[in-house]
């Protein structure tokens, strides 16, 4: 193909996204959706316009590196650490819990029984890609459910590299475990090196390329492709280095500024990756596969959810961090295709497998973006039958009564935000109570011998027999308007007269709580939580407002 053809065909391409993303606008709905609609159009079903394929699929696999580059560079060790236990969990038990339901839910669509075995297991991961993609378009990347489904995501995929060893070393008549063992020891040398580099190479050579934020560009983009080659070389995938190339250099004091260049580049290669998963939608075949394929999906996107709520209320959390984090593994992973590749290439199963694989894939992709976008909203739609799963937190609030009967203030969520202002609250009341529903924060809590309680905000019954309306300071830390309209619909009906301080995401709620009766709405995005605590000193109508909460 010519250099002009090739350049009237990606240009034709993006036109076509572009009047695709505009209607999906207007309807109000995820522009996901339109990059795949875009692909479904102008691929070989229909329009068929997208003939350099190779072209398109090595131009959207960099939008992946990049995507999980900028992912890495938002980590650090310290968060990994916080969800790494229930992440570990939570993604080891989804697995091997959907692989064994998937299995007889295969076995009673006829498949035969290495067929069965290869769908159940391949169904079982979910879209590291398209989850923190719709997680950062939400701004939900930071929120306790969003930190464990990148964990568990993450442990997904290495879950399903080694299977991939797995399958390979069968065909290629190798012994399972001497190849196991090499692939551990070159991860293991390849991590420790990566990180040598990081600690104590890295960090100067990125001060001087900061000299020119081009130079800074450039030396980002080369470090990530460096990373990712090398993991690749040794027999990982690309996801990987890129993740890992992002985490290394995470600690660095330029991490912001290299996240704003490299993000439209990422943002424009992504375009192309969902754009590809609409050109392989296989609608001749649809009528073969329409029945097994509906089944498939319908235990993806209702039966996953309910099996990831399950384990995560068994690990201690709350019914909603378990629900909305459910809502994001409601559809099949890129690893799900290669892995049916594998096992097509090595002659276990029939050909005929990855068309119904590409039905299933776009049909969950498309409905999960809806369920992941209104979680919130679903899970308050659904919340009256999760009432069962919200018993058990007795013993939590028998140490908050033993520790603090009948607190002044009342500080609703400790993570980044509650850690910075629990100090200038613990300075000007004698009896305080932090409410959160993390166990781990609860646990830390615990150790610190703070006054607690594991509950939820949002829960009326809940508010009720912790009588919060005889706090004098209520300060709620999590940016969630319903949760913020729910305790302040609370207190309005319990004619609360004291100062009422919540958090939401967005300017235009933080409207909807002042209407409600909020004293005071933080907007992180705006507002910080140090600058908050600066102005409690510093701003005088809000100072007198936090002392007439301690009067």
């Amino acid at each position: 193909m010519s250099l002009e053809s090739l350049f009237f065909e990606i240009g034709g391409v993006l036109v076509a996204a572009a009047g695709f993303s505009f209607l999906a606008y207007l309807l109000r709905q995820p522009l996901i959706i339109a990059y795949i609609l875009t692909g479904l159009f102008v691929g070989p079903n229909l329009l068929a316009v997208t003939h350099a394929s190779d072209v398109f699929d090595t131009l959207s696999q960099i939008g992946v590196a990049f995507l999980l580059f900028t992912v890495g560079m938002g980590l650090n060790w310290k968060r990994v650490k916080e969800v790494g236990g229930v992440a570990l969990a939570s993604g080891a038990g989804q697995v091997l819990f959907t692989s064994l339901i998937g299995w007889f839910v295969a076995r009673a669509l006829g498949f035969d029984l290495i067929t069965s075995i290869f769908l159940s297991i391949a169904f079982s991961f979910s879209s590291t890609i398209i989850i923190i993609k719709l997680l950062m378009d939400k701004d939900d990347l930071e929120t306790l459910y969003g930190k464990i489904s990148v964990g568990f995501l993450l442990v997904q995929d290495v879950i399903a590299m080694i299977i991939l060893l797995v399958v390979g070393s069968l065909k290629q008549g190798g012994e399972l475990g001497d190849v196991l063992g090499s692939s551990f020891l070159k991860g293991a040398l390849v991590v420790i090196a990566i990180w040598f580099l990081s600690k104590y190479v890295v960090p100067s050579v990125v001060r001087m390329a900061a000299a020119s934020q081009e130079l800074l560009l450039l030396f980002a983009l080369g470090w990530c492709f460096a990373v990712a080659g090398l993991l690749v070389f040794f027999g990982f995938g690309v996801e990987m280095g890129a993740l890992i190339a992002g985490i290394s250099l995470s600690g660095t004091p330029f991490e912001r500024e290299i996240h704003a260049r490299v993000r439209p580049l990422r943002d424009f290669f992504l375009v192309l990756f969902f754009i590809m998963l609409g050109t392989h939608l296989p609608l001749a075949d649809i009528g073969i596969i329409l029945r097994p394929a509906m089944i498939f999906s319908f235990f993806i996107l209702f039966g996953n959810p309910i099996i990831m709520l399950l384990v995560m209320r068994a690990l201690g959390y709350h019914p909603q961090t378990g629900f909305l984090a459910g809502t994001t593994v409601g559809q099949i992973s890129e690893f799900s295709f290669i892995m049916l590749g594998a096992g097509i290439v090595a002659g276990y199963i029939p050909v005929t497998i990855l068309p119904l694989a590409t039905f299933v894939g776009l049909l969950t992709i498309g409905v999960s973006t809806y369920l992941i976008k209104y979680n919130e909203q679903l899970y308050e739609h659904f919340r009256p039958l999760l009432r069962w799963l919200e018993k058990g937190r007795i013993k939590h609030e028998e140490h908050a009564r033993r520790h603090a009967t009948g607190p002044q203030a009342i500080l609703f969520g400790y993570h980044r935000m509650g850690t910075i202002l629990l100090p200038q609250l613990q300075k000007l009341y004698k009896k305080i109570l932090v409410v959160d529903f993390d166990p781990q924060a609860v646990q830390t809590l615990a150790e610190q011998d703070i006054p607690f309680v594991y509950g939820d905000a949002g829960d009326e019954h809940f508010l009720e027999d912790l009588r919060v309306e005889h706090a004098k300071l209520i300060i709620s830390t999590i940016p969630d308007v319903s949760i913020s309209t729910s305790l302040l619909d609370y207190l309005h009906t319990h004619k609360y007269k004291g100062v009422v301080i919540v958090t939401v995401k967005q300017s235009e709620d933080a409207d909807i709580c002042y209407a409600t009766g909020a004293t005071y709405v933080i907007v992180p995005s705006v507002l910080s939580a140090e600058r908050f605590q600066e102005l409690l000193k510093t701003n005088r109508e809000i100072k007198t407002c936090w002392k007439e909460a301690v009067v």
